[in-house]
């Protein structure tokens, strides 16, 4: 069965031949004669067909617009009861009232009714033949599954729905090579928007479908999600127009029809692909350029001034995928405070404030909600030192100070999630800049093997909570072994670091930021997220492929990165509250026994040299 689309707005003025088939067929669509792509259609209303392109502009990723026609300029196909499958859909007031063979009897409606051309998942079925994914449909002739999210597409007008995902299981092993040919079809809608755990995209079953049929994941499988044109129904429901219809689901159609758009993708190069997350399953990716980048900044920060082998605890991109996670968390729990200095007051060190508060307003530059908690005996000192950075530019928006005394069992739980529950955490990631860590014997100690659990919080327990409540990621940034989060590498501590069989933090975090001072990697997480939110392979990916990209460097990012003036107001703080440098115990503009000027300052710019390059 044929009909032809009379497509003239911003395009070649031509009569496209568009074949209706058969979704079973797809896998031998990319051999058709003329270069023939499966598509979908949705015909409106006239009146609504302006708002229904700029709806699918704003959500190129499931709804990738081939082009339209003008009112009523296309010719109704005739019915073709070979097939004996319907072809179209019909909605009325928003409500799917009938499957229709064709939509002859509707020729009067059809002549103020625009048609709109929707590429379909050809591609994909390619890349899966490409990678040696076999399909897995569940019936010859039935789709596989798609599923509606609770992930919202930008709404335009009367427009606004949920976004649908197909989803095919991909082993393991093959997710990079899947996610590096997608890239190579050169499509947007080619890669994928999610890899993980269904219930991050509020999909509770992936036996339940909300279209077609389920396909099964296999032990060893990833389930991996990409953009379904399936949204359009759910987009024609949400509007309520009195008429409208639509291909049917399983239905296709053929078109020669070209994107209007080239995506901006394959200029950054091929994307690679990280784990994140174990518990829920969540995969990242960003571009090769991006990661180069952000590996350079971990170079630059492990270098060990205070000769304390450092070296040694080292892991490969701890920095990258601590800042993957840190950029899909919409809400962060930052802690500092290291009282090494224990017959002062205050006895904190310069070292971790600074580092804390630049990651701090980074990520609020991002839009996520940021919270510090502190020792309760510091949160005088805290809290001064938040309004005296706001009034010097250091921070933009005032970070919220909370405090934790523990308690009974269940204590920190209750204090990381909504009344407790598990299912609700008020966090998605933990971070600790320089907090001091507890030791296996339960202690705190400084380097010289001096005990301070006494001027410590039991903040610790809620990394140890943390470990066992899904959703909630944590980074621990160290640069001697003894705070938290570094017994990830504890047993390298014991061996390489001084008295490090005593002062050994045993809290682990899922990722172990290692400096040669604590702030840097605070620094160097900030410039870090800034490069993947101006990655668009990674932006692309973490807003699902819905919604208008944001422009590299939004207002404000650049701003929000640390810099040598707002490192030297920060310290300059520190100093007039007679906080002191770690190593010597001055009071003077040095942390760790290193003075600002000359070793600090040049830190700094080096990391906005390496993220100033990329941008």
């Amino acid at each position: 069965m044929t009909f032809t689309l009379h497509l003239r707005a911003r395009l070649p003025a031509a009569l496209r031949s568009l074949t209706l088939q058969k979704k079973s067929n797809m896998r031998n669509m990319s051999s058709v004669a003329g270069g023939l792509r499966a598509a979908s259609v949705v015909l409106l209303h006239e009146s609504l067909a302006p708002a229904f392109e700029r709806f699918c502009q704003a959500n190129r990723g499931p709804l990738p617009l081939l082009g339209r026609s003008q009112p009523g300029a296309w010719t109704v196909p005739a019915p073709d009861s070979r097939t004996g499958h319907p072809q179209f859909q019909k909605y009325e007031s928003g409500a799917c009232t009938g499957s229709l063979m064709s939509l002859e009897e509707h020729s009067e409606q059809l002549k103020d009714m625009v048609a709109f051309v929707l590429r379909g998942s050809g591609p994909l079925e390619g890349v899966l033949e490409k990678v040696g994914i076999p399909t897995r449909n569940p019936a010859a002739h039935s789709p596989a599954g798609a599923y509606k999210t609770t992930v919202p597409c930008a709404s335009v007008a009367g427009f606004g729905c949920p976004l649908v995902v197909t989803m095919r299981p991909i082993p393991r092993d093959k997710l990079e090579r899947l996610v590096q040919t997608c890239c190579s079809v050169g499509a947007e809608q080619g890669l994928p928007i999610h890899m993980g755990a269904p219930e991050l995209l509020g999909i509770k079953d992936l036996s339940q479908p909300d279209y077609g049929d389920p396909v099964v994941c296999q032990p060893g499988d990833v389930p991996v999600f990409w953009p379904s044109t399936l949204t359009s129904l759910e987009a024609v429901s949400s509007c309520k127009t009195p008429l409208a219809f639509t291909s049917a689901p399983g239905c296709t159609v053929m078109t020669d029809l070209k994107d209007t758009e080239a995506s901006g993708l394959a200029t950054e190069g091929f994307p690679e692909v990280h784990l994140i997350s174990q518990d829920p399953l969540h995969y990242s990716i960003a571009s090769a350029p991006a990661i180069r980048k952000i590996r350079e900044l971990e170079a630059i920060i492990g270098i060990d001034p205070g000769n304390r082998g450092i070296g040694h605890l080292l892991c490969k991109d701890e920095l990258l995928r601590a800042s993957l996670s840190l950029s899909h968390a919409r809400s962060v729990l930052i802690t500092t405070g290291f009282p090494t200095h224990f017959k002062h007051d205050p006895p904190e060190e310069t070292d971790g404030p600074p580092g804390a508060f630049a990651l701090a307003a980074f990520l609020q530059a991002l839009e996520k909600q940021v919270s510090m908690v502190v020792d309760r005996r510091a949160l005088g000192l805290y809290e001064q030192l938040v309004e005296e950075a706001l009034e010097h530019g250091v921070l933009h928006t005032r970070i919220p100070l909370v405090t934790y005394q523990g308690g009974s069992a269940g204590a920190a739980q209750t204090f990381l999630c909504k009344d407790g529950d598990p299912r609700s955490p008020r966090f998605d990631h933990l971070v600790a800049i320089e907090r001091t860590g507890r030791a296996a014997d339960g202690n705190h100690y400084n380097a010289r093997k001096v005990n301070i659990r006494h001027l410590a919080d039991p903040i610790d327990d809620l990394f140890l909570a943390a470990q066992k409540l899904p959703g909630i990621s944590s980074t621990g940034v160290g640069d001697g072994g003894n705070e938290l989060g570094m017994g990830k590498v504890k047993e390298a501590v014991k061996k390489h670091i001084r008295n490090g069989d005593v002062i050994a933090c045993d809290v682990a975090a899922d990722f172990a930021v290692i400096a040669g001072v604590s702030n840097w990697g605070g620094y160097a997480l900030a410039c870090a997220l800034y490069l993947l939110n101006t990655c668009e392979t990674h932006g692309r990916y973490l807003r699902k492929a819905i919604g208008p990209p944001r422009a590299a460097g939004a207002p404000g990012w650049a701003q929000a990165l640390p810099s040598v003036t707002k490192e030297e107001k920060m310290l300059g703080l520190l100093v007039q509250h007679e906080v002191r440098s770690g190593v010597t115990g001055n009071v003077g503009m040095e942390v760790d026994g290193l003075p600002f000027h000359g070793t600090h300052a040049q830190m700094v710019q080096k990391l906005l040299d390496v993220t100033a390059a990329w941008a």
